[in-house]
């Protein structure tokens, strides 16, 4: 396992845009240190890294009397072994450390093809294969009977553990804590916080990427591969492309404090 802790922009981040404006320093009520993990996509063995890591990190922070952690979402696809990583998520997995679960667009489909498989079979060619495979449901050999497409999703209705689909229903689409928005994609520039379009949490990129004004709150957010880190701006993103690149990246918030936690295959 191999951690990097960096402030703000280090070697693994970037800096927004020099174009946006400039904000006050955001933070979070003191005694509080939060821990917002990126898209997890499938790798389970990432995340127990990234679980130790916390732990680990948790340990040197001064002061601390409230630990929460924030997962991002997309815990699932693209990645060999989904069913473990919400296995290990359903359990909180945590000792002593609130737990906040968003969804991300892959849940959502995963969910969408459970309940109407033509309709969102699109789900198996950005990853849901290997979802099906992780629980054993085969996904490749279903989809080659009569009726492929039903007869998976009726495997993996049949395969999914009831606390798993409990746990995928029950996500959130956003938190907020001290100067800081989490959702998993991002926010619809120009509308208030509390008036978000739950699919835009979960699926925009433009205009959310390039808009540069300030929003309410700083954004934290995955769903888009980046090759850093991006903070220093009106939004923070945290994909570093677990799947692919083989780094699960979290951003560690204390005080106005801002620091990169990494872990790598």
């Amino acid at each position: 396992m191999t951690g990097f802790w960096n402030k703000l922009v280090g070697r693994f981040g970037r800096a927004a845009d020099s174009t946006e404006t400039e904000a006050p320093i955001p933070g979070l009520p003191s005694g509080m240190v939060l821990y917002a993990i990126g898209d997890i996509h499938g790798e389970a063995v990432l995340l127990g890294r990234m679980l130790d890591a916390i732990i680990a990190d948790a340990g040197y922070v001064a002061d601390c009397v409230r630990k929460i952690v924030v997962f991002l979402g997309d815990y699932i696809d693209r990645g060999p072994a989904s069913a473990a990583v919400v296995s290990s998520l359903v359990s909180q997995p945590l000792p002593g450390f609130e737990h906040y679960f968003l969804r991300g667009n892959h849940e959502q489909v995963f969910l969408d093809f459970l309940k109407e498989p033509e309709a969102a079979s699109d789900w198996l060619g950005f990853g849901g294969i290997a979802t099906a495979d992780s629980y054993g449901a085969e996904g490749i050999g279903r989809l080659s009977e009569p009726g492929g497409v039903e007869a998976l999703a009726g495997e993996l209705r049949r395969r999914l553990p009831e606390e798993h689909a409990l746990f995928l229903q029950s996500l959130r689409h956003s938190v907020t804590f001290g100067d800081y928005y989490f959702s998993h994609a991002g926010i619809r520039p120009q509308v208030s916080l509390e008036n978000q379009d739950p699919r835009d949490l979960i699926w925009i990129r433009e205009p959310f990427l390039s808009w540069r004004r300030p929003h309410p709150k700083i954004i934290v957010h995955g769903h888009t591969i980046e090759p850093g880190p991006v903070l220093g701006g009106v939004r923070i993103g945290i994909d570093t492309g677990a799947y692919a690149t083989g780094i699960l990246t979290a951003l560690v918030l204390n005080g106005t404090e801002q620091r990169i936690l990494q872990v790598r295959r």
